[in-house]
């Protein structure tokens, strides 16, 4: 779950009215609840930390969704097959405390909201593959995704999906999660490092909607991931970290 509760509720709100005022006649889905992630406690760490975070599913067809798992999309494309628009949002950052005996040591990163496009396309109800690039909206980062989901036959009343995901960042992505300055380095004894750009990550993720009644239900995400390149030989990850990152979330949750 990645975006900011202030976003969100702002962003799903306008899709609320929007598709309430203008798109009556279709099926809009709306999903609300909360629910408890257990994350790295930054992006190349071994140790967790968990938080409760806000859940929000909103998707208003013909004009676009919101999401903690997977961000804001607008469609510009609405075609049969081919969608795409006007992507964005938030990454997390790391703190202080998160960082643990490398604090004061290695600087905090505050938590950034990124904007850009994404293009899709569906095969059927079941698969899609798409691509997703986006800029750092305060900073001078640039992110692209990749990725495909398959939705998986149910079972009893459970739906879930599969997703299959590859994240490249821009030299200056890298440096601000992964590099480490020669002072920083003397700091924490290991030696500098100025990654260039690349494969940040591959993941994969599972997802399932178990249902507790006609209106509620359990969410539950599995993200299991593995850093890549200049991302993976960074001194963070290799002697303070992990290459593996795993986050799990489970939320309970409100259709309406």
């Amino acid at each position: 779950m990645k975006c900011s509760v202030a976003g969100l509720l702002g962003a799903g709100m306008a899709l609320a009215i929007f598709a309430t005022e203008s798109l009556a006649q279709e099926t809009s889905t709306y999903a609300l609840g909360v629910g408890v992630e257990r994350m790295p406690g930054w992006v190349g760490s071994s140790d967790h930390r968990s938080q409760v975070v806000p859940y929000i599913d909103i998707d208003v067809p013909h004009l676009g969704s919101i999401s903690t798992t997977d961000g804001l999309e607008l469609d510009l494309i609405d075609g049969e097959a081919w969608h795409g628009g006007i992507y964005g949002n938030y990454l997390w950052g790391r703190t202080r405390d998160s960082l643990g005996q490398l604090g004061g040591k290695i600087p905090p990163l505050s938590p950034r909201i990124h904007g850009g496009g994404y293009l899709e396309y569906r095969f059927d109800k079941t698969f899609s593959m798409g691509a997703q690039l986006s800029h750092d909206t305060q900073g001078a980062g640039v992110y692209t995704a990749i990725y495909g989901d398959v939705t998986l036959p149910g079972f009893w009343y459970v739906e879930h999906s599969v997703e299959v995901q590859w994240n490249g960042m821009n030299g200056a992505a890298m440096r601000r999660f992964f590099g480490v300055t020669p002072d920083q380095a003397r700091a924490i004894g290991t030696s500098p490092w100025h990654p260039g750009a690349g494969a940040e990550s591959a993941t994969i993720e599972y997802d399932a909607f178990i249902p507790t009644s006609q209106k509620t239900g359990f969410a539950l995400a599995i993200n299991v991931g593995r850093l890549q390149g200049d991302a993976a030989r960074s001194p963070l990850v290799r002697s303070y970290g992990s290459a593996t990152q795993v986050t799990t979330s489970l939320a309970w949750l409100v259709h309406f």
